[in-house]
């Protein structure tokens, strides 16, 4: 009896031999594995930063290149405007037959809201090479957004109001007593036209640069 007993005493000691071991296995795990799941998260989030970061300066490339074609595109249409000016060969005594841009208000607006438009895209250039240096910046990228919906606003302005003087000269408006002028002054409507379809040709690309600021800001 006395032996059944110590063996039952040491089958319990045993017993709790092993749920003690269990218990300190089990406590010891998460302590273990914390660690290592740290590391695995922090790394995840080191690679998705990293991806943002590639897709971001990607854009920013994307966007400097489309600024330099803009800033092309809104030089040319001031230029071409600005220079517009024919004096017809014949003459009377009292009157000389002669087209100027600054005859027109609505070609002067032209001409300015495109030469402030190309200003600013200028201005806008160092701030896009900060994106491509630091393409996680946020604020950068609203400046640039910000500005880029107003230049595609002026630029848009100063293209329609000048398309419809420009259709007014090839069509004129027999209503109103306009005469088209165009089959006379074939070089002022000509560089009037071209100097139009740059400046769209900018506006254009202005909102293809918004669309990029704002795809640019969701990859953060």
């Amino acid at each position: 009896m006395v032996k059944f007993g110590e063996e039952e005493q040491y089958s319990s000691l045993e017993v709790e031999g092993e749920t003690s071991e269990k218990r300190d296995t089990k406590g010891k795990t998460p302590i273990m594995e914390t660690p290592f799941i740290g590391k695995v998260v922090r790394a995840a989030r080191h690679n998705s930063g990293n991806g943002g970061g590639t897709v971001n300066r990607g854009i920013a490339i994307i966007d400097i290149v489309i600024r330099l074609i803009a800033l092309a595109a809104l030089l040319a249409a001031s230029v071409a405007m600005g220079t517009t000016n024919q004096t017809l060969p014949f003459f009377t005594q009292f009157f000389q037959f002669q087209a100027r841009y600054y005859d027109l208000p609505t070609f002067t607006y032209f001409v300015i809201g495109n030469a402030v438009a190309a200003t600013y895209v200028v201005l806008s250039i160092p701030f896009s090479i900060v994106t491509i240096a630091r393409p996680l910046a946020k604020a950068p990228r609203l400046v640039l957004v910000t500005f880029d919906a107003i230049a595609a606003t002026l630029t848009t302005s100063a293209a329609a109001a000048a398309a419809a003087i420009v259709y007014l000269a090839h069509k004129g408006n027999s209503n109103t007593n306009w005469i088209a002028i165009c089959q006379q002054f074939g070089n002022f409507c000509q560089r009037s036209s071209g100097a139009v379809v740059a400046s769209f040709v900018a506006a254009l690309l202005f909102m293809f640069l918004v669309v990029l600021s704002a795809v640019a800001l969701k990859a953060r």
